[in-house]
C-alpha cells in the first residue's frame, strides 16, 4: 500500500479494460453495451474480481490453471488488501486501486466483496461440495455474489433484495455452465464440484471423473447442471425489468451467450470435453442483436414471484 495519490482514474480504468479483454471474450463484448459510466464500473470489478481469481490459482487473466502450494497465504494477502481497498487506501495495484474506486462510487456492501474471497478460502481449503446445496453455496461465493455486486453498479439498491436475488440467479447460471464446460480442465488440477452424492448415484469414483469409461454418465451429470443453469436464467431474467435498457441488454446478451454454452455441453454428450466449448465472434453478435430485442421487450416478462424451489443466497 502507498499514501501517495497513486494513479488516475483513466489509468486504472485502461487497466481494467486490457484486463477484460485478455480474461474473457464474453463478458468484454457484453461490458461494451453498457452505458459509459456503467461500463468503466463493470471493467473496475472486473479487473479486481480476475486478479483475485488469478492469484488464488496461480493463473494468468483466467489461463493455465496450476497447483498452487500457498494458497492460504495467497487467500490471507488478497483479503488484506481488499479489505484496505474498500477502506479508500491507495493500494498501488491496479486491480485494488479499481475495487477502491468503484466501492467508493456506488457503496458497494463490503459483505460481498468477502463473501467472494470465502469462495478462494473453499478451493483453498481443497473443498469439494457433498450435496446441490453445497454445490449452489459454492457457486454463490464464486460467482452468484458478483451478480449481486454487478447489479450495485447498474444502480439497483444494496437493500433490493428482490432484484439481488435475479442478479444472483443469474451468476449461479453462469457457474453451473462453466463447470459443466470445465470438468476435465478441474479435474486435471485436482478439482471436481460435481457433488460427491451425484457422482456416488452415477458410479462415478471422485477420483476418475473423466475415465473413459465414465463418459456416459459424467455427460447425464453435466446435462444436469446445464438444466439447473437453464432454470436460474429463466429467474434472472424477470429481474431485468427493474434495469435501464442499456443494461438490460448487456445483461441479457451475457446470458443468451453463456446459456449457449450450456446447450452446447449439453447437446455434445460424451463429447463435451473433447475440445473447449465456446461461441464464436458472429455467435456473440447474433446474441447481441436478439438481447436488444429482449431489452425492448423486457416489461413484457410477467413479474411472477421468484420460484420458492430454487435456492436462495444466503443474507
Amino acid at each position: 500500500m502507498t499514501s501517495s495519490a497513486g494513479p488516475s482514474r483513466d489509468a486504472i480504468v485502461a487497466t481494467a479494460h486490457e484486463s477484460i479483454a485478455r480474461g474473457s471474450k464474453s463478458f468484454a463484448a457484453a461490458s461494451l453495451l453498457f452505458d459509459r459510466r456503467t461500463r468503466e464500473r463493470a471493467w473496475l470489478l472486473y479487473a479486481w474480481c480476475r486478479a483475485c481469481d488469478d492469484i488464488a490459482d496461480g493463473q494468468d487473466h483466467g489461463h493455465v490453471m496450476s497447483v498452487v502450494e500457498d494458497a492460504p497465504a495467497r487467500i490471507a494477502a488478497m483479503a488484506m488488501l481488499t479489505d484496505a481497498a474498500l477502506a479508500g487506501d491507495v493500494i498501488g495495484v491496479p486491480a485494488f486501486d479499481a475495487l477502491r474506486l468503484v466501492a467508493g462510487e456506488t457503496g458497494l456492501p463490503p459483505r460481498f466483496a468477502h463473501d467472494l474471497i470465502q469462495g478462494f478460502r473453499l478451493d483453498a481449503d481443497g473443498w469439494r461440495p457433498r450435496t446441490e446445496d453445497d454445490l449452489l453455496r459454492y457457486c454463490y461465493h464464486v460467482a452468484g455474489v458478483v451478480g449481486c455486486m454487478m447489479a450495485v453498479i447498474m444502480g439497483v439498491s444494496p437493500d433490493d433484495d428482490a432484484v439481488l436475488d435475479r442478479a444472483c440467479d443469474l451468476g449461479l447460471a453462469f457457474q453451473l455452465a462453466n463447470i459443466a464446460r470445465d470438468l476435465d480442465e478441474d479435474a486435471a488440477a485436482g478439482r471436481c464440484y460435481l457433488p460427491t452424492d451425484w457422482l456416488a448415484e452415477a458410479g462415478i469414483a471422485s477420483d476418475a471423473v473423466m475415465a473413459p469409461a465414465n463418459r456416459p454418465a459424467l455427460a447425464a451429470l453435466a446435462r444436469r447442471l446445464t438444466t439447473r443453469a437453464a432454470q436460474f436464467e429463466a429467474s434472472a431474467r424477470i429481474g431485468t425489468r427493474a434495469l435501464s435498457f442499456r443494461s438490460a441488454w448487456a445483461v441479457l446478451a451475457a446470458a443468451r451467450i453463456y446459456g449457449a454454452i450450456g446447450r452446447k455441453v449439453a447437446e455434445r454428450g460424451e463429447r463435451a470435453w473433447d475440445a473447449r466449448v465456446t461461441t464464436g465472434k458472429g455467435e456473440k453478435l447474433g446474441f447481441i442483436v436478439q438481447a436488444a430485442i429482449d431489452a425492448r421487450q423486457r416489461l413484457t416478462i410477467a413479474a411472477v414471484p421468484r420460484d420458492p424451489g430454487l435456492w436462495q443466497r444466503p443474507r
